[in-house]
């Protein structure tokens, strides 16, 4: 232990491990924030510090028992030629269940549904429903993310490192983005797309076709960026006071 804490090679695997974590926890954020968006405003805070408190607890689990991960890339059966394993069967029903999830909240948000039914429920009931619901998703995020750690460092610990660093990250500003998700619905509605995106993704990887997440990553800080632009353009619209034009009576 005290070799691993003196070599640097440790510290810049750490910082490494750390930034990539945040960066493939950014869609698990948004996924939480959504979520927590449909309780009351005064439960909110909560359900987003569990939902990640649920993230990171999953995944330093995964992580102490790394070997069995890792074997769950082996092939379990064969279909039509193609070899499935462990994690496959969870990338697509993952990504099947995000792709209906977000598909979902986009009618929700859109066409609109009848809020009684679930408000009779209690705030106990939605609240529940709504962190199982995180719960599931952090299961597939975190599978993808370990086995990323898995095959960038090898020491458990710095793994285990890393994942929490990057989780403290994510609790320190998940109540600004959600907020500012909440605030503007264009950029809710684009979230979701994301979401969508990624479940698409999943399914891909599921049946071994790799698609580059640098063009994902890129689509998504462009649209980002885009759409930062049209909000700071719709406020400068909106604090412009406009001209009255005084009336000549006769």
């Amino acid at each position: 232990m005290l070799e691993l804490l003196s070599d640097p090679n440790t510290y810049i695997s750490l910082i490494t491990l750390a930034l990539l974590e945040i960066v493939l926890g950014v869609d698990n954020l948004v996924f939480v924030s959504i979520l927590a968006g449909k309780l009351p405003v005064e439960q909110r805070p909560k359900a987003r510090r569990l939902g990640l408190g649920i993230a990171l607890v999953t995944r330093i689990l995964l992580l102490c028992f790394i070997g069995w991960i890792v074997g769950m890339t082996q092939p379990l059966f064969h279909v039509a030629g193609h070899a499935v394993s462990g994690r496959d069967l969870v990338l697509f029903v993952g990504g099947l269940f995000l792709l209906g999830k977000a598909t979902r909240e986009i009618h929700h948000n859109l066409e609109g549904e009848d809020g009684e039914a679930t408000q009779a429920l209690g705030g106990a009931a939605s609240f529940g429903a709504i962190i199982v619901q995180i719960g599931l998703l952090d299961i597939v995020f975190s599978l993808d993310s370990v086995i990323t750690a898995a095959g960038m460092v090898k020491h458990v610990p710095i793994m285990i490192a890393a994942v929490v660093i990057s989780m403290v990250f994510m609790v320190m500003f998940v109540n600004k983005i959600s907020d500012f998700i909440d605030r503007h619905p264009s950029l809710k509605m684009l979230a979701l797309s994301f979401l969508i995106m990624i479940g698409a993704l999943l399914v891909a990887e599921s049946f071994h076709q790799e698609i580059p997440k640098g063009y994902v990553y890129f689509a998504m800080g462009f649209s980002v960026a885009v759409e930062v632009l049209n909000i700071r353009a719709r406020s400068k619209r909106k604090a412009v006071k406009p001209v009255e034009l005084h009336k000549e009576y006769r």
